[in-house]
């Protein structure tokens, strides 16, 4: 499914009006329940109008994130898991799992929270797409549609680490770093429910190739149109190469 916003303000608001009604969903009939969070510049949005929800039971919610540069700690403003603590009512949850960027050995870390995953079984996972297609960091031929690991350690490729320089992320395209710790794409494919929010106009072009290319590891976000329950929130800028199915 597909939904549509003036801009990414009001799309962020019905982003997290629809997190919420699953959380309250969930919330019915779990003691607790895992919910896989994403970050970066299309999550701000999202999360800002989710941390406002006085009615959400954050004490259920067994939250992870999605993926961790290698080598920065916590306090680099780039990191995710740092933007996770101050974005996030961490205290108020259950519990909250993060990738250790790093970690000494990033393969044993990847493994040990791959178990983690398989064990709370998360039931709704946000995300977003790469200017790429990548889906976290599965960039093009990196990702694989069948990797039989839930964690991975991974190489980003020049299009994926220029676009989080230009996001304002690092200081120059030499900072950014070479590898991530990522969730797979099977990983991410085995949630129930997934809720993508792709705003502004760096990802109009990406929006339409998802549409319109085959299903291809070279662009993994057109493996979404394969899920049963994935929601894409698109802003006027992010849809403006899909403006006609939109109205169909």
């Amino acid at each position: 499914m597909v939904e549509s916003y003036v801009d990414n303000c009001i799309l962020g608001n019905a982003d997290a009006d629809k997190t919420s009604n699953e959380i309250l969903r969930l919330a019915r009939d779990r003691e607790t329940f895992g919910v896989i969070f994403a970050t970066g510049a299309s999550q701000f949005e999202t999360l800002r109008h989710l941390r406002k929800r006085v009615d959400l039971p954050w004490h259920k919610i067994i939250g992870f994130h999605l993926d961790e540069y290698v080598g920065l700690t916590p306090e680099h403003g780039a990191s995710f898991r740092g933007y996770l603590r101050e974005a996030l009512p961490l205290s108020k949850m259950k519990a909250f799992y993060e990738l250790d960027g790093t970690s000494s050995n990033p393969d044993k870390t990847a493994e040990q929270y791959a178990a983690r995953l398989r064990e709370v079984n998360p039931s709704l996972c946000l995300l977003g797409i790469g200017e790429n297609g990548h889906l976290t960091f599965n960039d093009p031929w990196e990702a694989d549609f069948n990797d039989p690991k839930d964690v991975r350690l991974v190489n980003l490729d020049d299009q994926c680490r220029e676009q989080q320089y230009a996001e304002g992320w690092f200081d120059s395209i030499a900072d950014v770093p070479l590898r991530a710790l990522t969730l797979t794409v099977p990983a991410i494919m085995r949630v129930p429910m997934l809720i993508a929010g792709v705003p502004g106009k760096r990802k109009a072009a990406i929006v339409k190739k998802v549409f319109d290319a085959p299903i291809t590891p070279g662009c993994p976000a057109t493996i979404l149109g394969t899920h049963p329950n994935a929601t894409l929130y698109l802003d006027t800028e992010s849809s403006t190469g899909i403006t006609s199915l939109l109205h169909e």
